[in-house]
């Protein structure tokens, strides 16, 4: 008797041979037929039952939910909905499920919304939809870490605790282990972070670029994929207090060269995906039709899941200065008609995602890599042009989100770093580690970040940040 996954018996051709599979029942038809899943496909197996030689008292036990080990035989299906099926010798109840709380929790998706279905989030991913979503997570994960191991790159694992705010932002959450009833002060009445833990006032990371960076002077190129975390007191459909980035660095690396990177790395994974997560995208491509077909008209998207992804794998992405977009965006008829939230009026305007997608969905009709941003409007480290007013940024742009990925030429040069720094108010003694590297050997040197759920976001069609993580971590929001 072989023990298997359910993926793997749907794929067998060994009829006749017996099998022994686990998993958690998802409906129980006529007394006969167990639609059984055990988490390694969406489709379930069914396991075919001639009750009558069965004990009923043990047959009432399989309901919804209800996880049950089944032993049979694998024979060709008599029904037109599958393929394969098992032949029941025995079964054995391995855990009961209450039907009437199962139906008050995941019975069906169509019944709870998934808002609701959040307060369930430890039982959430037994449904299809989450299901879907956690494996196409999984795939996407392993082919992140696949294309930079190919690729020759290094895996650096940053600090998740850091006394640096690598965007100068200051939404950080504090790490302490000062009695907070009754913390040191100082003469002044301010806290005295000298007698904490690590002698200095420290907070989780937002970005572990800058660490990234340093390595990088060293090994060449690496790439970081870890947990990140804002504390931004927002509750938008886009915003998450923990969530995980993808961060290469690559010494000797220009802004071109990091638009390379970016383009064909964001190819290779979702190529990926598509060749190993076949069954989840059809049944989330269907799952956005229908999601889609409920919007206003004017709300709905011109494309859909798969469409989306074949439309960023099949075009190269088209690259614009910032500079140019402007024009576009001032000249084009939703801003003149004042169609756009945001109206834009004159160079140095901070793009929203309606302005993104325009050029995307609209304009361009391919992925879209802005670049040569204005600088007070980036970050301090990102690399001053010749023209004093625009540093080597670039952000990527997808139809249905905007921007998805964000990166930027490095300012190598010790001195300019140094007089941004001064212009922003940001303490070189805080960042001494990281001027050092400009001063062993500074060299030119770019990366992007790549929020994960993001992508996740993207590749599932989902609208809501919070479905495409476990445990989603929002303001007032700490369960599970």
């Amino acid at each position: 008797m072989i023990q298997a996954k359910i993926a793997e018996i749907l794929d067998s051709n060994q009829f006749l041979q017996e099998f022994e599979v686990n998993g958690w029942v998802r409906s129980f038809r006529s007394n006969r037929f167990i639609a059984l899943n055990d988490g390694s496909t969406i489709n379930n197996l069914q396991c075919v039952i001639d009750f009558e030689n069965f004990d009923q008292d043990e047959l009432k036990r399989i309901t919804v939910s209800s996880a049950i080990s089944v032993k049979g035989t694998l024979v060709e299906s008599q029904g037109n909905q599958q393929r394969v099926e098992i032949e029941v010798k025995e079964f054995k109840i391995l855990g009961d499920a209450n039907p009437e709380e199962v139906k008050l929790t995941i019975l069906s998706p169509k019944r709870h919304s998934l808002e609701k279905l959040r307060e369930q989030a430890h039982l959430r991913v037994r449904t299809n939809t989450f299901g879907a979503i956690m494996r196409v997570r999984s795939k996407l994960s392993f082919a992140v870490h696949s294309y930079f191991q190919q690729n020759n790159f290094h895996y650096v694992n940053t600090p998740i605790i850091t006394g640096s705010d690598a965007e100068g932002a200051g939404e950080m959450f504090r790490v302490s282990a000062l009695d907070m009833e009754n913390p040191p002060k100082k003469e002044d009445g301010s806290i005295d972070f000298s007698e904490d833990f690590f002698g200095k006032e420290t907070n989780l990371t937002v970005s572990g670029q800058l660490e990234g960076e340093a390595y990088a002077m060293g090994l060449g190129q690496i790439y970081t994929f870890g947990p990140t975390f804002r504390a931004e007191n927002s509750n938008t459909s886009r915003h998450l207090a923990e969530f995980w980035m993808i961060e290469p660095e690559v010494a000797f690396c220009d802004l071109d060269g990091n638009m390379d990177l970016a383009e064909d790395f964001i190819k290779y994974v979702l190529k990926y995906i598509l060749e190993n997560c076949k069954d989840d995208l059809e049944f989330l491509d269907k799952r956005f039709k229908t999601e889609e077909e409920a919007k206003p008209k004017a709300d709905r998207s011109g494309m859909g899941l798969m469409e989306k992804l074949h439309f960023v794998i099949d075009n190269n992405f088209k690259r614009v200065s910032y500079t140019e977009a402007i024009e576009i965006l001032k000249n084009c008829k939703p801003n003149k008609k004042k169609k756009f939230n945001y109206i834009i009026e004159e160079w140095g305007a901070d793009l929203q995602s309606e302005h993104e997608r325009f050029l995307v969905e609209k304009h361009f009709k391919c992925p879209v890599i802005l670049f040569d941003y204005p600088a007070n409007i980036k970050a301090f480290y990102m690399r001053l042009n010749e023209d004093g007013n625009t540093v080597r940024a670039m952000d990527i742009l997808f139809p249905g989100i905007g921007e998805i990925v964000g990166g930027s030429q490095r300012e190598e040069r010790l001195d300019v770093l140094k007089s941004k720094m001064k212009e922003l108010d940001i303490d070189e003694k805080e960042l001494w580690w990281y001027l050092d590297t400009r001063k062993f050997g500074t060299c030119v040197h770019s990366g992007f970040g790549l929020g994960f759920e993001r992508l996740v976001q993207f590749v599932t069609g989902m609208g809501n940040i919070r479905d495409v993580i476990p445990f989603p971590r929002t303001p007032q929001n700490a369960e599970f």
